[in-house]
């Protein structure tokens, strides 16, 4: 996004003083445009469907509705905002929780200015970013039983192949010349078959086990 068509963030934290510190970090930068905050899951859903903002930073403990339930019902209502949690806990459940909800990434609330805006730009663009603790809760899940030969066909690799690469489905179906749908007909056969639910845990597998040159 340009300084013209800045990224739209929407803030989601039920403390003011949490709200207030981000929304400084982001007034620093011209590429970035804070367009609402709320303190609960129902009004970020409700600003949601305003503002449609294109990133979100979400809370996960909050009164009212938390936040992996929020995730879960604006990714099913508009799949192409990007949510990012934004939260001190660090624990299995709470990183498995918000990225199968469709959180595409996943922050420690004591990550650097620099780091958050970065993700922000990363999750504008339909790309992951995942603390090193989250990063690691998904590395410990691939080290389960995970099927590494998995049964792909030659497309299925190569899409996956630039999905570690960090392409949305649009950007994939431009490089591919071929349409979104079909795109998405392939990611889903993918997930499926490596059984996760998110592109992130995707990429975490295909890393890990190499499923990809």
């Amino acid at each position: 996004m340009t300084q013209a068509n800045p990224i739209r963030v929407l803030l989601v934290d039920d403390h003011m003083v949490v709200r207030s510190g981000l929304s400084t970090v982001l007034s620093v930068y011209d590429d970035l445009k804070l367009v609402g905050e709320a303190g609960d899951g129902e009004e970020a859903i409700r600003l949601c469907e305003r503002l449609q903002p294109n990133v979100v930073l979400m809370d996960l403990l909050m009164p009212k509705m938390d936040g992996v339930t929020a995730i879960k019902a604006i990714k099913t209502r508009w799949p192409q905002i990007q949510i990012i949690a934004l939260t001190s806990f660090k624990e299995k459940e709470y990183v498995e929780g918000a990225l199968k909800a469709g959180a595409n990434g996943y922050l420690l609330k004591d990550v650097s200015a620099e780091e958050l805006v970065n993700s922000v730009r990363r999750a504008a663009a339909g790309q992951p970013s995942l603390s090193p603790e989250a990063a690691q809760v998904l590395i410990t899940n691939v080290n389960a039983p995970v099927e590494t030969h998995v049964d792909m066909t030659g497309r299925e690799k190569e899409i996956l192949a630039l999905m570690v690469e960090g392409l949305s489905n649009n950007e994939i179906a431009e490089r591919l010349i071929v349409s979104q749908s079909t795109v998405k007909f392939h990611v889903s056969n993918i997930l499926s078959k490596l059984g996760v639910t998110g592109r992130t845990e995707a990429v975490a597998i295909a890393v890990k086990h190499h499923l990809v040159k």
